[in-house]
């Protein structure tokens, strides 16, 4: 399996960025390129739609509000993927300082793992730096 993950430090609380991020439906309130995000079966999977009309369609696996955390697959995007599963977490690192952390797993589909290791790092990263620029 590849993996790709990133972090950001965000200066202001974990309450702060979980507020913003802590909602699955909510990518689209601060990750730019996704333009609607919209719940399908109970709000357990989100259907995401980019700037370029690629649609994404990702199911809720797991979910802790008090961890401030929440795991996630793919079922259906324009990635040269499978078996894809990502974790995002919100950190104190202080009393006005977060910690933010973006991963994913996933077995590579057609391409090597470095350049889906390389693809998912790249949105993990512009994602993270997305989200301090709300703060």
């Amino acid at each position: 399996m590849a993996q790709a993950s990133a972090s950001i430090h965000i200066p202001v609380s974990a309450d702060k960025v979980w507020a913003l991020t802590g909602g699955f439906l909510s990518l689209n309130h601060w990750l730019p390129f996704i333009k609607q995000s919209e719940a399908q079966e109970g709000g357990r999977v989100r259907h995401l739609t980019t700037d370029d009309g690629a649609e994404i369609i990702e199911r809720l696996q797991t979910y802790d509000n008090s961890a401030r955390t929440y795991s996630y697959s793919i079922d259906k995007g324009p990635f040269p993927i499978k078996d894809y599963l990502a974790t995002f977490k919100v950190k104190e690192d202080g009393a006005d300082s977060t910690w933010v952390e973006w991963s994913g797993v996933f077995t590579p589909d057609g391409v090597s793992d470095g350049e889906v290791e390389e693809l998912f790092k790249g949105i993990y990263e512009g994602g993270l730096e997305a989200l301090k620029a709300n703060f």
